[in-house]
C-alpha cells in the first residue's frame, strides 16, 4: 500500500538541510514514521516535512528546491 507526503504550507522543497550536505532520504530508503524526509521554506522560515508512515521512499514527485503548495505530493512512500 502506498501513502502519499503531503507539503504542509507553500514555499520551496529542500531535500537536504543545507548546501553541501547529504539529502535526508533518497528514492528507495527505508523512512520511518515522523522521519524527515525534507523541508519547505517559506521566507525565510523552514518546517520540516516528514513521513506518517514507516516504509520505503518510492518516488519524489517534486525536485529539490521545486517549488510546493499545500496539499502537492512531495513523495510516495510504499
Amino acid at each position: 500500500m502506498s501513502h502519499q507526503i503531503i507539503s504542509p504550507l507553500p514555499g520551496i522543497f529542500y531535500r537536504k538541510p543545507g548546501p553541501g550536505k547529504e539529502p535526508y532520504v533518497n528514492e528507495g530508503d527505508t523512512v520511518s514514521a515522523g522521519q524527515t524526509i525534507g523541508l519547505v521554506e517559506i521566507m525565510k522560515q523552514f518546517s520540516e516535512v516528514r513521513a506518517e508512515f514507516d516504509g520505503v521512499l518510492e518516488k519524489f514527485e517534486i525536485e529539490d528546491f521545486g517549488v510546493v503548495n499545500p496539499g502537492d505530493v512531495i513523495a510516495i512512500t510504499s
